[in-house]
């Protein structure tokens, strides 16, 4: 069945607004795209300037999401017109993250294993919600490779409680390589394992609905604002 969803985002660091979130997230039985664009605001605008888009493309196999592009372009304090892209290229039965001709990175890529047989971030919310739809409620494991990190997000779908109508999975990032800053461009993130709660609604559309995980030991929560029939609708 196919699916089309545009939803806007107010995001939240410590109880104080810190920007807005437009997801777009497009599939059928051929493949998917999914783009996102953030904004921070307040304190967040103020420490970061961030601003960015990402967008990945896909298709479904016999199996989980295959990625075939992935692209994010974003804007930092000290960084701006960054590039991020990956091409994932099939060789010697497995298929390969590979840096695209644009990518501004500045440090080498991981190794050939960390970048074997993984999804972008983008495509790990379409692998995550291709689980759901196909009935899983208990665990799954997805391998994420962002450009620069490579880490699994295990996923634990908890007891519903009798009437809700909303999905609780409880998400926990744990690193593999490029953290303390061995490959990041942007510093020496925390390589201790991250857990993150995400709600998500229990019927045809699966729409995210809100998030809650902890950044620089305070709480960061994104929550739903409205959803809408096109994207024209959802417009900033």
């Amino acid at each position: 069945m196919a699916v089309d969803i545009t939803a806007l985002y107010q995001a939240y660091w410590a109880g104080l607004p810190a920007g807005d979130i437009k997801l777009v997230l497009q599939d059928d039985l051929g493949g998917y795209r999914d783009e996102i664009a953030i904004r921070s605001e307040g304190l967040a605008w103020l420490f970061t300037k961030f601003r960015g888009t990402a967008v990945a493309e896909g298709r479904f196999a016999d199996g989980p999401p295959a990625p075939e592009h992935y692209g994010a372009h974003y804007d930092l304090r000290k960084a701006r017109g960054k590039r991020q892209t990956m091409r994932f290229i099939s060789r010697a039965g497995a298929v390969f993250a590979e840096r695209g001709p644009d990518d501004t990175s500045q440090k080498p890529p991981l190794a050939d294993k960390f970048r074997k047989n993984v999804l972008d971030p983008l495509s790990a919310l379409t692998a995550i919600r291709h689980e759901l739809r196909r009935g899983n409620r208990g665990s799954f494991t997805v391998p994420v490779y962002d450009g620069a990190r490579r880490f699994d997000v295990v996923a634990q779908v908890l007891p519903k409680k009798e009437g809700d109508h909303v999905l609780h999975l409880r998400l926990t990032l744990s690193p593999i390589a490029g953290f303390k800053g061995e490959t990041s461009d942007d510093g020496d993130p925390d390589n201790a394992p991250r857990p993150v709660d995400i709600w998500i609604s229990d019927d045809a559309r699966l729409l995210p609905l809100s998030m809650q995980v902890s950044v620089a030991y305070m709480p960061l929560t994104v929550e739903l604002a409205r959803s809408c029939e096109s994207s024209a609708a959802c417009a900033w």
